[in-house]
């Protein structure tokens, strides 16, 4: 028996939340699930975070600032945090990733840049900073579960050093550029086609926002690790981007040049982190469907490091081990 699933249903119940079908409706990589209910012809999802793993409290507080920026978030019906229970308002059943195609990507990837420029031009108050001990932890990652734990790789003290040297740079990248509102997880399963709204999608799953680097939600976008496009492509993205960003006042006389620099190697820093993170729901969480996307993962950072020559020790490292 889902005894999770039968304490919701008896929370909706007592609750007076009258439905005729309750259903899974997606779940992430933590321990949330969501299950969207259906009453006469309307729909509406139900957040269930177990409180002794999950807070909803940055969930409502920040999807409540995020509507008033006029972002299309997720509004809390009702709550139980006691339970871990959170009614929304359903953004619907289709993911961008279900939509992206040669043609409408660049419609839907305008919208979503959209968005995140209204996101970026706003503050959040009393975010934790994206600063560098997070930033070194998230690094770690790459060679604690992805080489380590996943490949069964040990590193011999010089290869050690050249890791710490690339981590050291992709930190000092991080923290050189302009630091805004960030999602973390901006990408094509976390945003929603809004047929009603398409000037702007659905966004989702943004609990974990932080103040931190310009870029990295750019990169979570145009460098997903669920779908890939071609390089010119993605510059010409970063390229619109770059001058909106610097139309409103996100970035002040920063080159094209230095933004795609910090773009690529906030790429490399996000990439290598998610193949740490893709093979621990692996072998800490049991859950392997992260593991088909590691090798698109993995093409991500090594396009990175052929293209900065600072990087070149990393990339023969990497070569060479893997």
């Amino acid at each position: 028996m889902d005894q999770r699933l039968e304490q919701l249903k008896v929370w909706l119940n007592d609750s007076g939340i009258t439905y005729q079908d309750i259903a899974p409706a997606s779940a992430d990589a933590s321990f949330r699930r969501y299950f969207r209910i259906t009453n006469n012809e309307s729909t509406y999802i139900i957040m269930d975070a177990p409180p002794e793993k999950e807070d909803c409290n940055p969930f409502i507080r920040i999807a409540t600032i995020l509507f008033d920026f006029g972002l299309n978030v997720p509004q809390i019906l009702k709550q139980d945090l006691k339970q871990g229970f959170l009614l929304l308002n359903d953004l619907g059943t289709t993911v961008f990733l279900s939509e992206l195609n040669n043609d409408t990507v660049d419609e839907m990837y305008t919208s979503a840049m959209k968005a995140l420029l209204q996101l970026q031009k706003n503050k959040i108050p009393d975010l934790p900073a994206y600063g560098k001990t997070l930033l070194r932890n998230e690094l770690n990652l790459f060679p604690e579960w992805y080489l380590t734990k996943h490949l069964n790789i040990t590193l011999s003290n010089q290869q050690k050093d050249i890791l710490e040297h690339a981590f050291d740079l992709l930190i000092k990248n991080a923290l050189e550029q302009p630091q805004v509102c960030v999602h973390r997880d901006y990408h094509s399963r976390n945003l929603m086609v809004n047929k009603d709204k398409p000037d702007y999608p659905g966004v989702i799953d943004f609990q974990d926002a932080v103040i931190g680097a310009v870029t990295y939600d750019l990169v979570s976008l145009l460098k997903d690790c669920y779908i890939s496009w071609p390089r010119e492509k993605i510059e010409g993205w970063v390229k619109y981007f770059h001058a909106e960003a610097e139309s409103i006042g996100i970035i002040s006389n920063v080159s094209f040049d230095t933004f795609l620099r910090w773009f690529d190697l906030m790429g490399l820093q996000r990439h290598l982190k998610v193949a740490g993170i893709f093979s621990r729901l692996k072998h800490r969480d049991g859950k392997t469907g992260y593991l088909k996307d590691i090798p698109r993962t993995m093409d991500y950072v090594f396009d990175v490091l052929e293209r900065y020559p600072e990087f070149k020790p990393l990339q023969t490292l990497l070569t060479e081990i893997l």
